[in-house]
C-alpha cells in the first residue's frame, strides 16, 4: 500500500492506494469518529463490494442506500433520497457518509455530507479509474442541472480516500478508457515526463497491469494533490485541472447526461483545446498529432458529436470559469504547461470547432 497526503492544514487527509484494501477493516474504521454511518453506493457496485464494507462496519449504527447507476441520476431529485434516509434514521452531526462507487456516487455523497446539518464527515471509496485518479480527490462535490453540469455543489474534503486497485478488474473497458482521459490530462497540464511515460505504457494500463495501475494512480493523485494544496477552492491555479472540461461539459449537456461518459467528453474536449493551443502558436502540429494518437490508442473519441457552433458556444458560456461575461479557457503553452486565458476570440474557437466537424 502507498499513502499520499493532501496537505490542507487541519483539513488534510490521506489517499491510500493498493490491492485488496477493502478487506482491511481498520483502514476504514480509523477514519470514522462517531457511531453512525451511511454507506451510499449504486446498483452496479453494491452487489460486488458492499459486503466487504458491511463486515468492516457491522458493529456501528450501520445503514446503506443503493442509488441507480448513471450520470443522468446525478440530480437534485436523487440527492433528496440521501437526505430522506439521513433524516428518517435520525443521523446526527457525528455521522459519517461513505461513498462506494464512481464519480457520480462520490460527488453526490460529498455534497450531501457538505450540506446535511451544515456539514458532516464523509469518506471516498472510489471504484472506477476516473474516480480514483480525479473526482475522489480535492473536495469538489455536487450535482448536475439540465442547463449545466456540476453547477450546484460545494467544496467539502473527505476524511480519507481508499483506492483499491482490485476494484478496477471488474470495470468495463469503456469505463476504463474514460478514466484514462483524466490520466492523460495530468501529463498534458503539468507533468511532461508522466505524459512521455504514458505513451509507452498505455497498453499496460488498458490491460489493467497491476504495476502500471499503481504508478498511474500514484502519479495522477500526486499531481492533483499538489494543485489542490496550493488552491483548494479554485481561486487560481486549480482551474488548470479543467483542461478539456469547458468543451467537454458542453458536449455532455448537449447530448444528455450519460450519453457520453465524462471521460469521453473530456477526451474530445482536450483534443479541441490542444488544436486551439496550436492555432495560437503554442503547440506544434507534431504535438497535436501526438495527443490525438495517444487518445485514439486509449480508445477515446477525438471529435465532438454533431452539434452547431452556436449551441457549443452557448453552452460553454455557462461554464463555471466564466467571469464577468468573459469565457476563460484552459490551454497549453507547451506539453506539461497549462494556462488559463480569456485572450481567445470567438472566431478562433469557431475555427477549432469547425475543423473538428462542428456545424457552422
Amino acid at each position: 500500500m502507498q499513502t499520499l497526503n493532501v496537505d490542507l492544514g487541519d483539513r488534510s487527509y490521506p489517499i491510500y492506494i493498493g490491492e485488496d484494501l477493502l478487506s482491511q477493516a481498520e483502514l476504514l474504521r480509523q477514519h470514522i469518529h462517531g457511531h453512525q454511518v451511511l454507506v451510499i453506493s449504486n446498483e452496479t457496485v453494491a452487489p460486488i463490494y458492499l459486503e466487504s464494507i458491511r463486515r468492516s462496519l457491522g458493529d456501528l449504527h450501520y445503514s446503506e442506500l443503493i442509488l441507480p447507476d448513471g450520470e443522468q441520476y446525478k440530480s437534485l431529485e436523487v440527492l433528496g433520497k440521501i437526505y430522506d434516509r439521513l433524516l428518517e434514521e435520525n443521523h446526527n452531526r457525528t455521522t459519517t457518509l461513505v461513498a462506494l462507487g464512481g464519480g457520480v456516487v462520490g460527488d453526490m455523497t460529498g455534497f450531501a455530507a457538505a450540506s446535511y446539518q451544515r456539514g458532516v464527515n464523509f469518506i471516498q471509496i472510489p471504484t472506477t479509474l476516473l474516480s480514483q485518479v480525479d473526482s475522489s480527490v480535492g473536495g469538489k462535490t455536487g450535482v448536475n442541472h439540465p442547463l449545466g453540469k456540476n453547477m450546484i455543489g460545494a467544496f467539502h474534503q473527505p476524511q480519507c480516500v481508499i483506492a483499491d486497485t482490485q476494484t478496477l478488474s471488474t470495470l468495463p473497458p469503456r469505463e476504463l478508457s474514460a478514466g484514462v482521459a483524466e490520466v492523460i490530462k495530468y501529463g498534458l497540464i503539468s507533468d511532461a515526463s508522466f505524459y512521455r511515460w504514458l505513451k509507452g505504457n498505455v497498453d499496460g494500463l488498458l490491460a489493467c497491469d497491476g504495476d502500471v495501475l499503481s504508478e498511474v494512480i500514484r502519479r495522477s493523485c500526486e499531481n492533483k494533490a499538489h494543485v489542490v494544496a496550493s488552491d483548494e477552492r479554485e481561486a487560481g491555479v486549480r482551474a488548470i485541472l479543467n483542461f478539456g472540461h469547458t468543451f467537454g461539459h458542453a458536449i455532455e449537456t448537449a447530448q444528455g447526461y450519460g450519453a457520453w461518459l465524462h471521460g469521453e467528453a473530456v477526451a474530445a474536449g482536450m483534443m479541441l483545446a490542444t488544436d486551439l493551443s496550436s492555432r495560437l502558436g503554442w503547440l506544434t502540429v507534431g504535438d497535436v498529432n501526438d495527443v490525438r494518437q495517444l487518445l485514439q490508442q486509449s480508445r477515446l473519441p477525438v471529435q465532438p458529436p454533431t452539434m452547431s457552433c452556436d449551441q457549443f458556444l452557448s453552452l460553454m458560456a455557462r461554464d463555471k470559469k466564466v467571469l464577468d461575461g468573459n469565457l476563460r479557457l484552459v490551454l497549453l503553452k507547451s506539453v506539461g504547461e497549462a494556462i488559463v486565458t480569456s485572450d481567445v476570440t470567438t472566431q478562433q474557437i469557431k475555427a477549432t470547432l469547425m475543423a473538428a466537424g462542428v456545424q457552422s
